[in-house]
């Protein structure tokens, strides 16, 4: 028996990486940064306070956790995704890819203190900003417009900054999102917390979550995450170009950056104005 178990083991190291599905090296990750680098390449460096820093860092679920929807259900297509983030999902249909990407940064900035700095457009184009939101300013929507009104108490919890997110997934999303976001030129220009995005009805937005490049100046290589609709858990996508399955793309991909559920140009690469 231990002869067999032994030939066992020994005959699944051999087997070619999509024999195995891929998983493999997920089995260790518990951070985005756990995830091994692509052969060749080595990560970027990220200082310790920025946002590329933060995102490397965020939790993962233990490998083979399935994507939810918002009201429990599993996703139908669980082959899209490489890893699940460590995030609630809330119990409505709002956190979905725009929301989810507007989340991850109002986290980021509210962790160092940069209160004022969370502001992001509701669809009308008006700001809607956590630090009015944290001294009890509230909006009053209109048919066109918005406006605050003080009715609360002063808060700056994280609680009520969750309570300011949910308020805003309702009245923003990818058509406003891309107006907060600056144009980057080139995809060598490149940073981790970039966004592919396509504003409109419904639109879609990925985030850049890592990246890593080839000390022989060959092409560097990205790792993207999402939510979707409906609300589901955060993920990070599988490349579909990879036949083993593995999260990184590549950045010179052409015409088109095909995920596994939209596909992105060159030009819909934003960055968060700093």
């Amino acid at each position: 028996m231990r002869v067999v178990l032994i030939l066992g083991v020994l005959l699944l190291a051999l087997l070619p990486a999509h024999g195995r599905l891929a998983a493999a090296p997920n089995e260790r990750a518990r951070v985005i940064a756990d995830i091994p680098a692509p052969p060749g390449h080595v990560r970027i460096p990220a200082k310790m306070d920025s946002f590329a820093h933060w995102l490397r860092n965020r939790p993962l679920l233990p490998p083979g956790a399935p994507v939810y929807y918002f009201d429990g259900r599993r996703k139908p297509n669980q082959a899209v995704h490489y890893a699940v983030l460590d995030m609630d999902i809330g119990k409505r249909n709002l956190q979905q890819c725009a929301d989810a990407i507007m989340r991850l940064r109002a986290e980021y900035l509210y962790g160092r203190g940069l209160h004022e700095r969370i502001v992001f457009s509701v669809t009308s184009g008006q700001p809607l900003s956590f630090r009015e939101w944290a001294e009890g300013y509230r909006p009053r929507f209109g048919t066109r417009s918005m406006r605050m009104e003080k009715r609360a108490a002063r808060d700056y919890s994280e609680g009520n900054l969750r309570s300011y997110l949910v308020t805003l997934y309702a009245y923003a999303g990818t058509a406003s999102l891309v107006r907060d976001l600056t144009h980057v030129r080139s995809l060598r220009d490149m940073r981790i917390g970039d966004v592919f995005i396509q504003g409109g009805h419904p639109g879609h937005a990925v985030i850049v979550v890592d990246m890593a490049r080839d000390p022989s100046g060959g092409p560097g290589m990205f790792m993207v995450a999402q939510s979707y609709m409906p609300a589901q858990s955060v993920h990070v996508l599988r490349n579909p170009a990879d036949p083993d399955g593995g999260p990184w793309y590549r950045d010179d991909f052409g015409a088109q950056l095909v995920t596994p559920e939209w596909n992105f140009s060159a030009a819909d690469l934003r960055r968060f104005r700093d």
